[in-house]
């Protein structure tokens, strides 16, 4: 029987880490847990490019579907249903595989997120109300250190910091360095997909060009009526965003498609950049011809 520790899948959008993933789990008797901020949402079916239901009639997977589009979700609640999860899996003394592209949310699961206040709703709705701008001079003014650092055209990053400091009195990055560490510590089983830009490139615009196809603009409209433009978390997601500015008279659908597909490529090398951090991480080289069964078997040899 195979270890029942975790392993964790993880490389940029449209790399393969679902693929590998699904013939890991069945090859070795593992059950996949979603690493994705936005496959939690129910609704974000086709921008998110979730799970088919043969896929996961093939594999059980876990973290998906689990918050309504007007709800918030971050990554304590993603750490804490983790946990759960893997209690859950090893009970059927099945094994834990960790798939997906959200850095934080692995962070979150193998680190910990420490003492860090939780979300006050009421809070986070008036700092959501006010401009971008106004936010970032109160950051800046209240925690240069953080503004500094923070990707300032992210406003979900750039509420939760100004949130943290109103809740506590205390600037953001002094906290970060307070906050105890509660996680399983370093992953020992910790694998990173890697492909050549090239490669990546065309995925990517394979993907996208599937995502319109199957139906990303009919998906986006019927969010809307359910709360998407309320959600500050959701309405970051890559292709959603841009949908949601074509439907409001932006850009036509040609124009929203290449760009799409730009965001898509910025993202996956932010994606890349966030990893290559990650301590005691096994780089996975796929190239373009080689199949997944080859790739398994390199992973296989890792553990």
């Amino acid at each position: 029987m195979a270890s029942l520790e975790p392993v964790f899948i993880a490389g940029p959008t449209a790399a393969g880490k679902s693929e590998l993933a699904l013939l890991l789990a069945e090859q070795i008797g593992g059950e996949i847990i979603s690493v994705d901020s936005m496959q939690v949402y129910r609704g974000m079916d086709i921008g998110t490019a979730k799970p088919s239901a043969e896929e996961r009639r093939r594999v059980r997977h876990h973290l998906i579907d689990v918050a309504e589009i007007n709800e918030a979700f971050d990554a304590a609640q993603f750490a804490r249903l983790a946990n759960q999860a893997v209690g859950e899996i090893a009970s059927r003394r099945r094994v834990p595989i960790f798939c997906g592209g959200t850095g934080l949310y692995f962070r979150a699961y193998t680190e910990g997120l420490g003492d860090a206040p939780s979300a006050n709703r009421a809070i986070r709705e008036e700092l959501q109300k006010l401009p971008l701008e106004t936010l970032l001079l109160e950051l800046q003014e209240k925690d240069p250190e953080t503004f500094d650092r923070i990707d300032r055209q992210n406003p979900r990053r750039v509420v939760r910091a100004v949130e943290v400091i109103r809740l506590t009195g205390k600037p953001f990055s002094v906290q970060r360095g307070e906050w105890a560490s509660t996680g399983s510590g370093p992953p020992t089983n910790f694998f990173v997909i890697r492909r050549d830009t090239a490669d990546l490139r065309a995925r990517i615009d394979l993907r996208v060009d599937w995502m319109f196809r199957a139906g990303l603009v009919e998906e986006t409209r019927a969010l809307l009526e359910t709360g998407l433009e309320k959600n500050i978390t959701a309405m970051q997601a890559i292709g959603y965003r841009q949908v949601v500015e074509h439907l409001g008279g932006e850009r036509t659908l040609a124009e929203t498609i290449d760009l799409v597909k730009i965001r898509t490529r910025q993202f996956a090398k932010r994606q890349m950049t966030w990893f290559k951090r990650q301590p005691g991480a096994q780089w996975l080289d796929w190239t373009s011809g080689t199949e997944a069964t080859e790739l398994l078997a390199k992973l296989l040899k890792g553990l």
